[in-house]
């Protein structure tokens, strides 16, 4: 019997996928099919897969041509399953060609010509091209430009903003550049707003009553009130509205919730977050936005994913830099549970070092510097011989994968689950106790 292996993601299986399975099966006597895991299609740079795993695996499994189906999740993969499932023949679209000739060492490698005309990437892009309008006055949008670039089904159409100077020439040469929202909205299908938090509500009320869904920069308002209705009107017009923490998606930091929420290290007892910046860098300002805004929903996140939102009590500890009391330099809060405690540091004016701590009754968690940027960290325990160490990768820092998610939930008709609604009404309620000074000591 012969027996020829295969692999691909198959992303919205379509006529090129079930030709080129139709012609590996012609090739010997039993085909096995590998469908890549998620995780690994990150790590090999394809973010923006439509389907997850076990619908891929369905559709594959429903064409009727694969003997056998296996999962694909680790570089080096092909060389294991050659060898463990006897594999007489390795095959691949032609794209492919000349990138696989070293398993010709285990097997005979096969290149078959690919269906013309059709590909998930175009089919991807077809289904859905969200014409997106970027709102802000800060360089960090310029980030976000450059990520849209890698993202299936978003058009980059337009740019809303009072401080074109700090906007780098790519996105100068979007089509539409304006300082009026309205004829903003006029033109997109759906904003990424970066403008001052104050402004938030306002934005983001305009876009949803004109038919445009959100994704926006945390905090999403500075009220638990605003941002309900905001939610509301969203739901009853079924438009998305996302608030984007770009750690939120990172797979690694999803990974460590995984594990802590598995009991890895026990009973969670002590989060310590730190998020600091100065604000210039090179001699310009960094950022437009207050260390508290920048920051603070950031450090805000693993606490209250581990955590919860229904702590016992709070204390904000400030610094301002101005005479005025309104700009601060640094925030300190202490949380207190019934069986825990918490802290963040966070600043625009202060540097330290920007790591997170989660201690538990059987080890602690250890994410270094920058910690928000997570692709790595490390669980130790008291004897270090079984400490172990995750890496994922992480491309964008975060605002790609954010972007995807944004897409998707516009393609399906609903919210993804990266941040719960108790912890945006939360942190919004943290800004309104900000803003109006309750439970705050300044410094």
């Amino acid at each position: 019997m012969i027996k020829v292996i295969t692999y691909g993601t198959y992303d919205l299986l379509h006529h090129g996928h079930i030709r080129l399975l139709e012609r590996a099966k012609e090739l010997g006597d039993y085909l096995i099919v590998g469908v890549t895991a998620d995780d690994f299609d990150k790590k090999r740079g394809k973010i923006n897969v439509q389907q997850s795993l076990m619908e891929r695996v369905e559709a594959v499994r429903a064409t009727g041509i694969a003997d056998e189906i296996i999962i694909e999740e680790y570089e080096g993969q092909k060389i294991d399953d050659i060898r463990k499932y006897d594999v007489d023949i390795f095959t691949v679209g032609s794209d492919w060609s000349g990138k696989f000739d070293y398993l010709n060492e285990y097997c005979k490698v096969v290149y078959l010509q690919r269906t013309q005309g059709v590909s998930s990437s175009e089919l991807r892009e077809q289904q859905c091209a969200v014409r997106l309008g970027l709102v802000g006055d800060s360089p960090f949008l310029n980030k976000v430009r450059m990520e849209t670039e890698f993202v299936n089904g978003i058009q980059m159409k337009a740019l809303c903003t009072k401080r074109i100077s700090v906007m780098n020439p790519e996105l100068q040469k979007v089509e539409l550049i304006t300082d009026d929202y309205e004829k903003l909205l006029e033109n997109v299908d759906a904003v990424y707003i970066r403008s001052l938090p104050k402004d938030h509500y306002e934005h983001i009320k305009k876009a949803l009553m004109r038919g445009k869904h959100v994704l926006c920069e945390s905090p999403l308002t500075l009220s638990q009130k605003e941002s309900r209705e905001l939610f509301q009107i969203a739901e009853e017009n079924g438009l998305i509205l996302m608030e984007a923490i770009k750690t939120a998606y990172a797979t690694a930091f999803s990974r460590l919730l995984l594990l802590i929420k598995g009991g890895n290290i026990g009973d969670v007892i002590s989060v310590d977050s730190t998020c600091t910046s100065l604000r210039k860098q090179d001699g310009m300002e960094r950022t437009d936005w207050d260390g508290i805004y920048e920051w603070g929903p950031t450090a805000l996140l693993p606490i209250f994913e581990l955590l919860g939102t229904d702590y016992k009590d709070y204390k904000i500890i400030t610094r301002f830099y101005d005479a005025t009391n309104t700009h601060d330099s640094f925030t300190k809060m202490d949380f207190i549970y019934d069986h825990a405690v918490a802290s963040i540091r966070v600043g625009d004016g202060v540097k330290s070092e920007g790591e997170l701590i989660v201690s538990g009754t059987k080890g602690y968690i250890y994410v270094p510097s920058p910690w928000w940027k997570t692709d790595y960290f490390e669980i130790r325990y008291e004897n270090q011989s079984e400490n172990r160490r995750y890496f994922y990768q992480l491309d964008g820092e975060g605002i790609r994968y954010e972007l995807v998610a944004f897409v998707r939930a516009i393609e399906n008709g609903r919210m993804t689950d990266n941040i719960s609604r108790n912890v945006t009404y939360k942190i919004s309620d943290i800004m309104d106790d900000y803003v109006n000074r309750r439970n705050m000591m300044m410094i």
